[in-house]
């Protein structure tokens, strides 16, 4: 097994897509914990993780309950001191709808999720990185304008708002803070939005992470 450092990393949205990915390729290197909801794609994770040699703490808890996400902070803080990296991949996507016709329900799920946890989570996770080394990681995903996109588009760019707000913050005296844009996956969001679409064409999950995190250096 690879050596690890004392401090694992933290990947909220862990379970499938982005999120997987790049929790698997950090697996060799960190202790990864990771959070989500499908207890079957944890699992799994965990599978592939371990065939690597690496470890893993599942943490199967949805990131718009805050009490669970600051229970998991203090067991983080408790056991390792902090997290050496914050990679949040968890998102929401409502369905594609006019701006006119957007379901209430589908859009106050959108925001839990994509803004309010992400608002929530930020104060819990900061204290958890070292201002010297730490680093949070955040993914835009641009559709401000384009049409049956408003909910999400919304939604999304709000929580990369608080993003970059936290990047200006701590731009001088750290933690980094991250705001990286993806190339067009395959993933489960995406095929949400674009159902027929050639998913053949597009990057693969595992090829992004690797391409992501070379560009932060990890």
């Amino acid at each position: 097994m690879t050596d690890q450092p004392d401090r694992p990393v933290l990947v909220t949205g862990a379970s499938r897509g982005l999120g997987a990915a790049i929790a698997e390729a950090l697996a060799p290197r960190f202790h990864v914990v990771a959070v989500a909801r499908t207890v079957g794609g944890l699992e799994d994770l965990d599978d592939r993780i371990k065939a690597k040699g690496g470890q893993a703490t599942l943490a199967p808890m949805d990131v718009t309950t805050p009490g669970a996400m600051a229970h998991l902070c203090r067991s983080i803080f408790d056991r390792w001191g902090g997290v050496r990296l914050w990679v949040h991949t968890a998102v929401q996507a409502p369905p594609l709808s006019p701006a006119d016709h957007v379901a209430a329900k589908d859009f106050d799920k959108a925001l839990a999720v994509n803004v309010t946890a992400t608002a929530t989570l930020i104060p819990m996770v900061s204290p958890l990185l070292r201002p010297e080394d730490g680093a949070a990681v955040f993914f835009d995903d641009p559709h401000v304008g384009e049409k049956f996109f408003g909910a999400y588009a919304a939604t999304k760019a709000a929580q990369i708002a608080l993003a970059r707000a936290w990047a200006a913050e701590t731009a001088r005296l750290g933690p980094k803070v991250h705001v990286l844009t993806p190339a067009p996956m395959p993933t489960a969001t995406r095929a949400r939005f674009f159902p027929g679409e050639d998913r053949a064409a597009l990057a693969r999950p595992e090829a992004e992470a690797a391409r992501l995190l070379a560009g932060i250096g990890l």
